[in-house]
């Protein structure tokens, strides 16, 4: 199993780009606008595994958990954005979750196995994206420094629980091929898509 201590940033392929995180930097507003509903989105689709998969009890407490973590983050994302005047924005797709998720198998263990992956490769890059900025923000702003190392290693977790829980469901190997294969399908991805002030 991948140890809780796992660092997200070895576990994907590439690593963001200096461009993608001066364009996050240069509009915080947009960012932070996007990451809320990034944080939103991921409380919902913690539940959906609830709603989807009753029956796999080993899932439901941790997904019960991440959920309530997930909506705590979009509320503190969300207190920031009124200490800067800003507000929610309209519900725009997510073109990097999209394209990942489009990659899901069609049957329900198939399914199962690679929606846990996913997630795991998503809060993955959240978190390498996270100790980007947490450590651009160091010298000019503390405590929204501190703030992003937090979720980092928030992120960190969520990532290890999604793995750990596809290996206990399923054969340890299979799950290491889908990784593989799901992380270079990740990889191209993010080498494909436009530059945006945005988490993904």
């Amino acid at each position: 199993m991948i140890a809780e201590t796992s660092d997200c940033r070895d576990f994907l392929k590439i690593k963001s780009s200096q461009e993608w995180l001066s364009m996050a930097l240069s509009n915080f507003d947009a960012f932070l606008v996007d990451h809320a509903a990034c944080e939103r989105k991921a409380s919902a689709m913690c539940m959906s595994f609830v709603v989807r998969y009753p029956d796999h009890t080993e899932l439901l407490d941790t997904m019960i958990r991440l959920a309530r973590e997930e909506l705590e983050h979009f509320h503190e994302v969300y207190h920031i954005m009124g200490q800067r005047g800003l507000k929610l924005g309209a519900d725009v797709k997510d073109d990097y979750v999209n394209q990942l998720v489009s990659l899901s198998r069609t049957g329900r263990k198939e399914r199962l196995m690679d929606r846990l992956v996913i997630s795991g490769i998503v809060e993955a890059r959240g978190c390498e994206r996270f100790y980007m900025i947490a450590e651009a923000l160091k010298e000019v702003d503390p405590p929204l420094a501190g703030f992003y190392d937090e979720l980092a290693r928030s992120e960190r977790r969520h990532h290890t629980f999604f793995i750990e829980l596809a290996q206990k469901i399923f054969p340890k190997e299979d799950v290491s091929k889908r990784v593989e294969e799901l992380l270079n399908a990740e990889a191209t991805i993010i080498q494909e898509l436009p530059l945006r002030p945005i988490l993904h």
